[in-house]
């Protein structure tokens, strides 16, 4: 699900999704659009099409909210947009705090964003309390680099490590030592932007070709019947990497599913792997100066 949707869109969308048999719901306040996503899960709980536990829903806490008396607080108008109980999975959407408060940009009057001193480890402590108070089953991160990473996971009295990174992941930014250590610490990474990105220029990198287009996973897309989204979806599925493509399009909500009834080979998958460019379509660039940018690193 994403952000600045048009109205109606994302209740439309997710009610589809759960239709078509999508079970993983990847949300967060600052899309503005949770209310819908809510109401459509809700729905579908009503109307028998599944059971609250079969749903697994990602909200985020966004940048304005990590000081420790705000994360709870956070989490919980979530759960009030939602008019849900828990969340199944609650992560800090990017490691970079910004000033403290409902205005999820604040700017300075020159409009550049106002940052805030990042303590992840006291926001992380307060995340653990919400998983003792049942708002959330479980707790991650998102677009941690291993440094951040390993702040948590070697933090004293560590209650509840995070059970997954979400990063940008996709033929051309494969991320395979990001996936080795992961691995090695029982982290699962959900990958975002898995067909790439659109093309605005205003917050992607078009330095990357479109990957949709790649003549390999077209050459591929033919032997099996399918389309190079489906193809980019399955290489990341088939080695344990989480999917979340996000799409509004009926038809296309439809094809990103169709993915389990084919396997590509060891072969196909190396040559897959060997489109990787180690260039980010998603890079921030705009907030690059921020103490905790976690993109210098290469990981």
């Amino acid at each position: 699900i994403s952000r600045n949707t048009p109205k109606g869109t994302a209740y439309e969308s997710v009610k589809l999704a759960i239709e078509i048999g999508y079970r993983h719901i990847d949300g967060a306040l600052v899309y503005f659009n949770e209310h819908e996503v809510g109401q459509a899960i809700r729905e579908k709980i009503a109307d028998g099409t599944v059971k609250r536990e079969d749903i697994f829903y990602c909200g985020k806490l966004w940048n304005t909210f990590h000081p420790p008396e705000l994360v709870r607080p956070a989490l919980e108008r979530t759960l009030k947009t939602l008019q849900l109980e828990y969340v199944d999975l609650y992560i800090i959407e990017l490691p970079m705090a910004f000033k403290p408060g409902d205005t999820f940009y604040p700017k300075d009057e020159n409009g550049k964003i106002v940052y805030h001193e990042t303590d992840l480890c006291a926001t992380w402590e307060a995340l653990e309390a919400c998983i003792d108070a049942g708002l959330t089953k479980s707790l991650g991160v998102s677009n941690f680099n291993k440094r951040q990473l390993e702040l948590i996971l070697n933090k004293p009295g560590l209650k509840y490590k995070p059970v997954t990174n979400q990063i940008e992941c996709h033929p051309y930014f494969t991320q395979p030592k990001m996936m080795q250590y992961c691995k090695q610490n029982d982290i699962i990474i959900v990958g975002y932007s898995p067909l790439g990105t659109s093309r605005d220029p205003s917050w992607v990198n078009l330095k990357n070709p479109p990957l949709l287009e790649d003549k390999l996973l077209v050459a591929i897309a033919k032997k099996y019947n399918k389309n190079t989204a489906q193809i980019a979806l399955r290489f990341n599925v088939q080695r344990g990497v989480v999917v979340i493509p996000k799409s509004f399009s009926p038809k296309r909500i439809k094809e990103n599913f169709e993915i389990f009834d084919f396997f590509l080979t060891d072969d196909e998958m190396r040559a897959i792997e060997g489109l990787n460019k180690n260039i980010r379509f998603v890079e921030l660039l705009m907030w690059s100066d921020h103490p905790e940018y976690p993109f210098h690193d290469y990981y």
